[in-house]
Parts: structure tokens; sequence; C-alpha cells
């Protein structure tokens, strides 16, 4: 099959910075994140369970199998809010290189998950992050440095795109972040660790692979979310190799209707805020 060619259409454009500089064929430039890529590693370990009791309290899983926020309670919990912020400021204050390998992917997958919730919980009420514009021209809060790491600034994007997918290049990266939308891979309710990460991540992508906002049929059509198009590349190049990566989690009778499809129809993505206050 003919490898896949990156598109910009309108839908595109309103991504953000990463999804532009994939479509480049490049990286966010926002800082030197070359030594955050797991290159250099320890034996330390971090401990998430302050992540863990904001989860339980504001995160839940809705019927139809997408975690939703309660980001209005969430908000007004003066202790909830300032225990996010203040769980932000420890991880801030860690160096990751201390860490496993392991432990440093979970470290940048909650600090990125963490730091999503606290963009969105400045600017709520909020019916989507890409309204969340810290400039008139800005696409969305991507780009803007949030956190300072070891003495270098960082936004979302270069955590995500010049930490994460190139220090872990792999499709599972997809499937361990959240952007704070219904279209995205479930907010975990509890944080990553690095101890039983790889598990955790293949029970993130069959829930994502086997949830129509991820991938479904509309008739013979094949239509996928647009993670798999945006970053074609980290699911092989190719409608046939990013099929087969999603055959490889999905369950019957889906594995079977892929595993005899070669063509992705279309993709779609649903950018509305993954609110509990908005419900299925």
């Amino acid at each position: 099959m003919p490898k896949a060619q990156p598109r910009i259409s309108k839908r595109a454009l309103i991504v953000g910075g990463g999804a532009l500089a994939t479509m480049a064929g490049g990286y966010p430039q926002a800082a030197n994140t070359e030594p955050f890529r797991g290159l250099k590693s320890a034996n330390g370990m971090f401990d998430h369970t302050a992540f863990d009791a904001q989860l339980a309290k504001f995160a839940s899983e809705s019927h139809d199998g997408i975690v939703r926020v309660d980001y209005a309670a969430w908000k007004h919990s003066v202790i909830g809010w300032t225990d996010l912020r203040r769980y932000i400021d420890l991880l801030a204050a860690a160096n990751p290189l201390n860490l496993s390998r392991e432990e440093q992917f979970a470290f940048w997958t909650n600090l990125y998950n963490a730091l999503t919730l606290d963009v969105v919980l400045a600017a709520y009420p909020v019916t989507s992050i890409r309204r969340i514009k810290p400039t008139f021209l800005s696409l969305g809060p991507w780009k803007k440095v949030v956190v300072r790491v070891a003495g270098v600034d960082l936004s979302l994007d270069a955590i995500e795109h010049g930490v994460l997918r190139r220090g872990w290049r792999g499709s599972r990266v997809h499937y361990a972040i959240n952007c704070a939308s219904i279209s995205c891979p479930n907010l975990p309710l509890r944080a990553r660790r690095g101890a039983g990460l790889s598990p955790a991540l293949d029970d993130a992508a069959r829930a994502y692979v086997n949830h129509p906002r991820g991938v479904r049929f509309e008739g013979k059509a094949l239509v996928v979310s647009s993670i798999y198009k945006w970053y074609a590349a980290d699911f092989g190049g190719s409608d046939a190799t990013t099929i087969q990566h999603l055959a490889s989690f999905a369950a019957e009778p889906l594995r079977k209707r892929l595993e005899t499809t070669w063509r992705i129809s279309r993709d779609s993505y649903d950018w509305s805020l993954n609110d509990n206050s908005v419900r299925a």
C-alpha cells in the first residue's frame, strides 16, 4: 500500500503546534529536551500518590467508557486545586534523570496530564481546550511555557513531542497522555508508575481502539481517530501499518473486520472538553 501522505486540512490547522510540527516533519523547538529523553537513567522512583488522590476525587469513567472530569468541583475546591499545583511543583523540583527509564516515562506523562488539568482549571468554564489561547494567534495552550524542570522551561508541546515522542519512540505514547478532550485516549484514573507500565499502556490502547471514538466502521468505511492520521509515522506511516496496529489491540468482531480492511476512509476528532457536566 502507498504510504499515507501528511495533509494540512482545516481540521489540522486547529490541532495546535504539535500536530503542525509533525506534519512539517519536525518537532517544536521551544526547549532543549534532549537531556530528558530517557538517554540516561538511574534506579530512583517518584511518589505519585498525591495525584492518585486528586484523580480519585474529580475524575470518573462514564457509562459510555469515557473518563470525564468534574472541573467545576475541582476549581471550586481550594484545597483540591492547591494540591494539584503542589504536586506539579514537586515534579518540577525533581530531577527525572535520577529515575529509571520506566519511571521517567511515568514522570513525564503524569506531569503532562497534571499540567493539562491545571491549564483547563485556570480557564474554566471553557468548552474546549482549543479556546485557551495565550495570544491572539495561538492555536491553543500547547506552546506556552507552563513548567520549569531542572532549569529548562517547557511547554506541553515540548513534553509531548520533544521528550516523550522522541525519547520513547512508538505508538503507545499516544495512549498515555490526555488533552482534556472527548476524543483523547482516557485520562488515567490513577497516576502512571514505572512498575506495570507496559501492560497499563496496552490496556489503555485496547480501551481506545475498541471505543467508537478511536475506531469504528460506518457501513464499509473505516473511520479512525485523527490521532492515527496526525501521527501516522508513529503507527508505521501507512494505512496498512496503522490498521495492523489497530487490529493488534482490537477485540472481536472488530479485529476480524480490520484484518480484511486495507484503507482508512476518513478520520474524525471531537475537541469538546471532557467535562462531566456534559454526558453522552
